[in-house]
């Protein structure tokens, strides 16, 4: 039989009571998941067909139907706020019904649409594949081109020489490399934590059906549905380390939410330190000249703003703020299901969003443009009284400390009043090399 025609509304009588009961945000599932569901469903129309358990005809208008969907056709066929039923049962109804109008009038939204599944395997099936999806296709990515454009400012500025900070106090000389090849190594840390989550996000409680028994479901359907969805897209997609488990908790959800906090707190320290070493230009640091791009003051004339690490800081604040309340989701799963899912997914796929944003922000608009202001950097290297450290070794923490009490008092430099006590020059020479300093083992 023949697809029925596409009316502006595809979903039935349970996503209309569903739409009812919850106008809570006006915010719908994400639209990542709602295209999951879609492909969730096409794979699982052509499992059951492939099993003999569900007519071909029927099986291929039904795939053909999630295949569109999950190319983003109908997306606004998914109106259901995401503060609803825990279970994501209200959302899988409307991917039922939406896909049984596109199918055909002989199309039964749970006999042949919902066949072998449940709410409770297919709704967080959609809701790891998806943040799997996402996380491999564009947080990553962008991820990397962070490090990589923080990498070339390492190598680039190798040779500027500076005061190092620590408790915001003048320490030992650095060189700018030096910070940069730091926040570098921070983000590529963060992509392997990511990384290290992947196998876990990609394990998924399909074929677990209501409680995880399996029961209404064929023993070998999930497996066809998983080998159908990793053909398709490549993606680590694998049976779940137990079904119990899998059913139950959302933990790998959790645990990917832990890894993207754990880059966001790298990128607040990144970008708290670009804004801070570019601040002035006279009153501040200014030991880096931070891309200018657009006016930052109605009042100050000429005034520019860090407005990129600005963004980035926020950012971060956001996936903090998400990954609290995924926690308080994932700890409050009950017997044998997680009845915060929908607010895990919501959380959790705008935390990879954000993050592959604002990294992607930082590389373009900020990092890839940022120069160095040599002289000051010079400058500040050459006046900090912590570089009397390497006088330790000639002559002693005590007389090394007396001569940083006389600079500090008088403003003379740490060489002119080492020289009065009496270190040799040959001495000074080899301790005051800042660049030497700055990289003692070569």
């Amino acid at each position: 039989m023949s697809a029925t025609s596409e009316p502006r509304e595809l979903w039935g009588g349970e996503t209309t009571k569903a739409v009812a009961n919850f106008p809570v945000s006006g915010e719908p599932i994400p639209v990542a998941v709602a295209r999951w569901l879609g492909r969730i469903k096409a794979a699982a129309a052509r499992a059951n067909a492939d099993l003999g358990l569900l007519d071909a005809d029927v099986a291929q208008r039904i795939a053909a139907a999630g295949d569109r969907i999950a190319a983003g056709e109908f997306d606004d066929q998914f109106p259901i706020d995401v503060f609803q039923t825990g279970s994501g049962t209200s959302s899988n109804m409307n991917a039922n019904e939406v896909i049984a109008a596109l199918a055909g009038d002989d199309v039964h939204p749970n006999d042949h649409v919902n066949m072998g599944q449940s709410s409770n395997d297919v709704f967080p099936s959609a809701v790891h594949l998806a943040a799997l999806d996402r996380t491999v296709a564009e947080l990553l990515p962008a991820l990397e081109q962070l490090a990589h454009a923080l990498e070339q400012k390492a190598e680039e500025f190798d040779d500027v020489v500076k005061s190092g900070r620590t408790h915001l106090m003048d320490a030992v000389p650095v060189t700018l490399g030096q910070e940069f090849s730091g926040y570098a190594a921070q983000v590529r840390q963060g992509v392997a934590r990511i990384s290290d989550t992947l196998p876990r996000l990609g394990q998924i409680p399909l074929g677990g059906t209501a409680t995880g028994t399996g029961l209404n479901t064929h023993p070998a359907f999930a497996e066809k549905v998983r080998e159908l969805l990793h053909e398709s897209t490549g993606l680590p997609i694998a049976a779940p380390a137990d079904p119990f488990e899998s059913q139950a908790a959302r933990d790998g959800l959790v645990e990917a939410s832990g890894a993207l906090k754990v880059v966001a707190v790298s990128l607040t320290k990144i970008a708290n330190d670009l804004r801070l070493m570019g601040s002035g230009p006279r009153a501040g640091l200014s030991e880096l000249f931070l891309p200018e791009l657009q006016k930052g003051s109605s009042i100050m004339p000429g005034k520019v703003n860090p407005v990129i690490p600005e963004v980035v800081t926020q950012v971060a604040a956001q996936v903090i703020g998400n990954d609290t309340a995924i926690t308080i989701g994932g700890m409050n799963g009950h017997f044998e299901l997680n009845v915060y899912v929908p607010l895990i997914a919501r959380n959790l796929l705008q935390s990879i969003g954000l993050l592959a944003n604002a990294a992607t922000l930082l590389e373009e608009k900020c990092v890839a443009g940022i120069e160095a202001n040599r002289d000051r950097n010079e400058q500040y290297a050459e006046g900090t009284l912590s570089a009397a450290t390497a006088l330790n070794p000639f002559i002693g923490y005590d007389k090394a400390s007396e001569i940083v009490k006389q600079a500090a008092a008088s403003g003379r430099s740490l060489r002119e009043v080492a020289r009065e006590a009496g270190v040799e020059e040959s001495v000074l020479d080899e301790a005051l090399d800042f660049r030497r300093m700055a990289k003692p083992h070569g």
